[in-house]
């Protein structure tokens, strides 16, 4: 009895359930645990290439400004110094511009906090990673 028709099954399910897997990381939490996956995947230049012609393709329905700016800011290339970054904004339409500086406004956003002691350092009102200045220790000087 030969099992080779079970092949084609076997094959078709893993695909089906390796897609369900990328759908529902995708939307929970906002993909929050896609992104590393995807990032890593980018690390191949054929899986990079088919990302990003279709993250464009996406840019491109929804905010056509936006991908027209990003075509004209990635021929430009990545901007060194502040001089550089305004000549490449110059280079864009008003609306190109709002709409670039909004992507990177909101790309630019504060992460999450992870664990409580992060929490509660941003409710203080500290950023966290930064060390405040500790007060000195020890008796005060008389007059």
């Amino acid at each position: 009895m030969s099992l080779a028709f079970l092949v084609p099954i076997i094959v078709f399910g893993s695909l089906l359930l390796l897609l369900g897997t990328f759908v529902v990381l995708g939307r929970f939490r906002g993909g929050r645990y896609l992104r590393p996956i995807v990032a890593g995947m980018s690390k191949v230049p054929l899986l990079r290439r088919g990302i990003k012609k279709a993250s464009m393709a996406a840019i491109e329905r929804d905010n056509p400004e936006l991908a027209r700016a990003l075509r004209k800011i990635e021929a430009f290339g990545t901007p060194k110094t502040p001089e550089q970054a305004q000549r490449a904004l110059a280079l864009l339409t008003p609306a190109e511009r709002r709409a670039y500086l909004a992507a990177v406004g909101e790309q630019a956003e504060t992460p999450e906090p992870t664990n409580r002691a992060q929490r509660r350092l941003i409710e203080k009102g500290v950023q966290p990673g930064v060390v405040p200045t500790p007060r000195p220790v020890g008796r005060k000087k008389r007059r």
